[in-house]
């Protein structure tokens, strides 16, 4: 159960470790998406003795949910900072504290990688896919969870409209990209992935104690006042407008795709390991790029 702290603040435009609401925002994806996401690994062949990796494990929901699921396996979260994390939750937790960017696996040590909201923040997030399927064992599962954003101008609020075109835009400044969960799919199965499936969860603003957006919109409040797409006065209104039960948008969706690295991969097809990147974890520094995002 090895763990290291950030000691280093980092910075990604919009995200980054040393904000007091960080906590926040990780513990809103988890109350909103868990569920979705357990359903989707439940419905794979999960096996008690499976090797796991989580991928930007955030806060760490799943990272536990899975070391519970394979107890007799071990689970590996990994994440740029591991503060929100426990290690002392699972006998067969192991948490590292690297930048996947620029750290590597092993071929073939996984039996399922999940990730969720990381690789559409990565400047080289295919490649980064194409890698994470090398690390799978043969039969393993990578299971693939990132955001698309609908056009902020169809929302019926125009508050809401202002709000998601600035967030949108500073994502986009900012070298994130809240529409490439639509090639996913076909980015697994470049990948020599097979049994591709996907499936789709719609978000919430708004709603009353469903919305997911608030603590979303506080976070990003610093960037988007500092680039002068919003005021203090929108952002004050959209406090209100939570407060009414007839404001519900649905300004994203979460695109969940998965695949299967066949039991016996054939000779000479690409695996997405890099073998130039090896460092150990603990070798590893913080870095400027994220991996636990939302």
């Amino acid at each position: 159960m090895t763990q290291r702290q950030a000691t280093t603040p980092y910075s990604t435009g919009m995200l980054g470790n040393d904000d007091p609401r960080e906590r926040d925002r990780l513990e809103s994806i988890q109350r909103s998406v868990d569920t979705f996401t357990t359903h989707i690994i439940d419905g794979l062949p999960v096996q008690a003795s499976w090797n796991c990796l989580e991928l930007g494990a955030g806060a760490g929901s799943i990272a536990y949910w899975l070391a519970a699921r394979c107890p007799e396996g071990r689970v590996v979260a990994v994440d740029l900072d591991t503060r929100h994390l426990e290690a002392g939750r699972a006998a067969n937790l192991e948490i590292q504290e690297a930048d996947i960017t620029r750290h590597d696996y092993a071929p073939g040590t996984f039996d399922l990688i999940h990730a969720r909201y990381l690789f559409c923040h990565l400047p080289d997030r295919d490649r980064m896919i194409a890698r994470a399927a090398g690390w799978l064992s043969p039969g393993g599962w990578l299971v693939v969870e990132e955001p698309y954003d609908l056009p902020p101008t169809d929302s019926p609020f125009p508050l809401a409209q202002r709000l998601l075109t600035a967030y949108q835009q500073t994502c986009r400044q900012h070298g994130a990209d809240m529409t490439w969960a639509r090639g996913l799919p076909a980015l697994l199965a470049r990948n020599a992935l097979t049994e591709v499936n996907y499936t789709g969860n719609l978000g919430r603003m708004g709603g009353l104690d469903k919305d997911r957006w608030r603590p979303l919109i506080e976070r990003a409040a610093p960037a988007l006042l500092a680039g002068g797409l919003v005021t203090e006065a929108d952002l004050g209104e959209f406090t209100e407008l939570l407060q009414d039960p007839a404001f519900i948008d649905i300004p994203q969706m979460t695109v969940s795709a998965w695949g299967r690295r066949p039991p016996h991969t054939p000779a000479g097809v690409h695996t997405g390991s890099d073998p130039a990147l090896s460092a150990p974890a603990a070798d590893t520094h913080p870095g400027d790029r994220p991996v636990s995002a939302g």
